[in-house]
Order: C-alpha cells, then structure tokens, then sequence
C-alpha cells in the first residue's frame, strides 16, 4: 500500500515536471541531475538483483544435489527390500 502512495506521488511529480519542462521552466542542470541520480539508483537496484538471483541459483543447486542424494537412497533402500523378499 505504501509503495503504491509512492509510485502514485513519484507519478504526479514527474507529470508536473513535464509540465514545467514544456515551458522550459526547469533548468537543465537539474534534469541532469536527477538523471544521474535515477540511473545511480537503476544500477544499484541491478546489482542488488544479480546478487539475490545468483544466491537463489545457487540454493536451486543445492535442493537439487539433495534430491538426487534423496532419490538414491530412496531407489537403494527400494532395491535392498527386494533383494530380502527374494
């Protein structure tokens, strides 16, 4: 809910710069800056991304490794049963 107030206001504040920018009442500078600051923020989120899904890859190996282990078991103890009902 929160983020939504925040997007929404984020929203109309672009919208008004827009607005001002038409009628060139904002100094370039200052659109540069927030730029800037826009593609810093984009980067960070990027990295922060790329480390949280190469930290899930790496939890997916290892559920993984732990099924194969499982299933082995699993098919050995299977076999074991059946070589004592023989």
């Amino acid at each position: 809910m929160f983020k939504e107030l925040i997007k929404k206001i984020t929203e109309w504040a672009l919208e008004k710069e827009e607005e001002a920018a038409k009628k060139c009442a904002i100094p370039l500078e200052e659109v540069e800056k927030q730029l800037k600051i826009l593609q810093e923020k984009r980067d960070e989120l990027k990295k922060k991304c790329e480390e949280q899904l190469n930290e899930l890859e790496q939890l997916i190996k290892r559920v993984e490794k732990i099924k194969e282990l499982e299933l082995k078991r699993c098919q050995l103890k299977e076999q074991n049963e059946e070589k004592k009902e023989n």
